[in-house]
């Protein structure tokens, strides 16, 4: 079947940019994304932070008043950052208590918000890569896209325009279509080349079909996404590879030299999922690139 047509630059706008933080430098390293984007975009942007509840989880009772000081100087001093750094820019920081996941779900509802932004550290844990548990449950439950600048993104490859190279990896998935329209809507506004790619994972033992059979049949795929006039400063390249998924998007992002990568992701049973594969490509890619990963879900 063939894939949806590709958006126009009209389909994709940014009118409410939600910076999700914590106030630590992981979080704070990815508000220059969030303020460029807002600024390309004339977009909202709002700061927010989830405050647990007075006396949560603090047994002294003196502890309290010393956080919700430090809290409160930590939210004036982004206040004055934004101001500062961003006047063409519509901002508010906004605190309110209760769990991340709570705080994300009515302020992006009330603010209608189109993207979420936010840093995460990124670790290496047992057999698995761990994104820490802001990003994490932002991830699992955000009601619209999430850009996420891992902790290898460097600062110094924000330009006049965000991402001049957009690499969209997919599995043809349920979530393909719609991820597609948002790196063909980024790339159209930042005129940034974009490139498709889909891996193709190495064969198990029994498998009936080989990768070399299906490999045409995944170019056909990806060329479907195209249309005839995308709207691009140049014709999107397509690229197969074969192996581990999350090795290989990381692979062709650095080889490409990628401003952003684009994924699309679903829920399963509570766990993040990426719809490239069950295992948490996601997670791999977000913790290792060297650039900001957009995460759309089905």
């Amino acid at each position: 079947m063939k894939a949806a047509v590709a958006p126009t630059r009209a389909d994709i706008q940014l009118n409410n940019i939600l910076f999700a933080t914590d106030f630590s430098p992981a979080s704070v390293a990815a508000l220059p994304f969030a303020a460029q984007l807002a600024r390309e975009f004339g977009a909202n942007l709002y700061a927010i932070h989830a405050k647990a509840p007075e006396g949560y989880a603090l047994p002294a009772t003196e502890i309290w008043p010393a956080a919700s000081a430090q809290l409160e100087k930590e939210a004036a001093d982004l206040s004055r950052t934004l101001a500062d750094n961003y006047p063409d820019i519509t901002s508010e920081v906004v605190i309110m208590e209760g769990g991340v996941t709570g705080v994300v779900d009515h302020v992006a509802d009330t603010k209608k918000a189109d993207l979420i932004v936010l840093g995460t550290h990124g670790r290496r844990g047992i057999g698995k890569f761990i994104l820490g548990s802001v990003a994490e449950e932002i991830l699992r439950h955000a009601p619209c896209p999430v850009l996420t600048v891992g902790p290898r993104v460097s600062p110094g490859q924000l330009r006049a325009k965000n991402f001049r190279k957009i690499l969209f990896a997919t599995d043809f998935g349920e979530a393909a279509a719609t991820t597609f329209a948002f790196a063909v809507g980024l790339a159209q506004e930042q005129q940034a080349h974009l490139t498709l790619l889909h891996v193709i994972e190495n064969p198990k033992t029994g498998d009936l079909v080989q990768p070399h059979e299906i490999e045409q049949f995944a170019l056909d795929h990806l060329a479907s996404f195209v249309t005839d006039d995308p709207g691009l400063v140049s014709e999107p390249r397509t690229i197969i590879a074969h192996g581990n998924p999350g090795e290989k998007i990381l692979e062709v992002a650095e080889r490409e030299q990628a401003d952003l990568i684009v994924l699309g992701i679903k829920n399963s049973k509570g766990y993040l999922r990426a719809t490239h594969l069950p295992t948490a490509v996601a997670h791999q890619v977000i913790s290792q690139a060297a650039c900001p990963v957009l995460t759309v879900r089905a």
